[in-house]
């Protein structure tokens, strides 16, 4: 696992031992990007179930303003303090140590995203819930976009975002909301 272009291009990242974790596999994360490429430089990023860190620092990696990594093991969160150190993109890493459900607590009120990445362990189900918990919350900016990973072609659609695209990659679904533009505005 490696970042993939940017700043840090080609670095290595380390990787959770076992399989607690399951990092995004480099075709998918190059997929993913490539459908973000040109609204990355600038944006503000939050990676729920950040495992390694490897969506924030790719984001980081090509120009986005910052980002924030959550999740809920130590395990995992030492390793990207690792990774971000690694990269030399700890400046304008932030990290939480928390369940999903929680960092979207502390962020409500006081943060806008621009893209949110929300890549859950398959088996839980939750991407649904963060999706809905994360538009609830009030974190998207106005031309957010928001990234779900997953293992069943669902649609998390809701008052706030819409399905703008998916896409399937083996066993993985791809599925890419843009928030839904208030009138008037």
């Amino acid at each position: 696992m490696r970042i993939i272009t940017g700043k840090a291009r080609g670095t290595r990242l380390f990787t959770l031992p076992g399989d607690a974790t399951r990092p995004t596999s480099e075709k998918v994360k190059e997929a993913v990007f490539s459908v973000i490429q040109f609204d990355i430089e600038g944006r503000r990023i939050l990676d729920l179930f950040s495992g390694s860190g490897q969506l924030a620092l790719e984001a980081l990696s090509r120009g986005a303003l910052n980002a924030v990594a959550v999740d809920s093991s130590r395990d995992a969160v030492s390793v990207i303090k690792k990774n971000a150190e690694k990269t030399h993109l700890s400046d304008d890493l932030k990290i939480i140590t928390a369940d999903y459900k929680t960092a979207v607590k502390q962020l409500s009120g006081k943060n806008k995203f621009d893209i949110v990445f929300i890549d859950p362990p398959y088996a839980a189900k939750l991407a649904g819930d963060a999706v809905r918990r994360v538009c609830e919350a009030g974190l998207l900016s106005e031309s957010a976009v928001i990234i779900a990973e997953s293992d069943e072609d669902k649609n998390y659609e809701n008052e706030t975002v819409s399905l703008y695209r998916s896409y399937r990659y083996g066993k993985t679904f791809i599925s890419v909301y843009k928030k839904i533009s208030e009138p008037g505005i």
